[in-house]
């Protein structure tokens, strides 16, 4: 699925790197330097949105290339957004508000278009499981450092995989990136080629 056109991930996020690498699309990562702050009664969904655009407009405005992505990614637990934990406090009690409980991965992405100014923004929704989490068992997974990077405090390609019961949706999605969706909107701009 090469393209000549340039396309640029606008983030630091290695999984997200993985996951547009596994779909054979050739692309350089320039992340997207903005404030996640949300904004006051900001809705989740706009949320994801507004920050999944302004990574790929702030990485527009300084680096070559024609297609930019930007993403990001919260978990939604009770209306309750669940950003990165700040600290090991954080992620443990990110963790138990998720024990035995449903929550939603919510992703927006968008792609913006250079030459044409065209942007499409899209968001994602899946609903993830978890089974009841011990407290030993939490403060095992808080002190490996994964949670710190990962909203909701977790990764599920990783040692959180054991926790979830179940997933409906997309699983790409959860990790970072709805590569489906994705795709489907590089293609629709024509950075990629719709026969690969």
């Amino acid at each position: 699925m090469a393209s000549s056109n340039a396309i640029v991930l606008a983030s630091a996020s290695p999984r997200r790197a993985e996951l547009l690498s596994s779909a054979g699309i050739d692309f350089s990562v320039v992340p997207g330097d903005i404030d996640e702050t949300p904004l006051p009664r900001e809705e989740p969904v706009a949320h994801v949105l507004r920050l999944a655009e302004g990574k790929a407009r702030e990485a527009a405005s300084r680096a070559a290339g024609r297609f930019f992505i930007g993403a990001d990614t919260i978990v939604l637990c009770d209306g309750e957004i669940l950003g990165k934990p700040a600290d090991n406090d954080a992620a443990t009690i990110m963790l138990r508000k998720l024990s035995g409980r449903k929550h939603h991965v919510i992703t927006g992405f968008a792609v913006i278009d250079r030459e044409s100014g065209r942007a499409i923004k899209r968001s994602v929704s899946t609903e993830v499981f978890f089974r009841l989490l011990g407290d030993a068992e939490i403060a095992s997974y808080v002190s490996s450092g994964c949670p710190l990077d990962k909203a909701g405090a977790y990764a599920i390609q990783g040692g959180a995989a054991a926790m979830v019961t179940r997933i409906n949706g997309s699983y790409t999605n959860v990790v970072g990136l709805p590569l489906c969706e994705v795709v489907e909107v590089l293609r629709e701009l024509g950075a990629t080629d719709a026969s690969d």
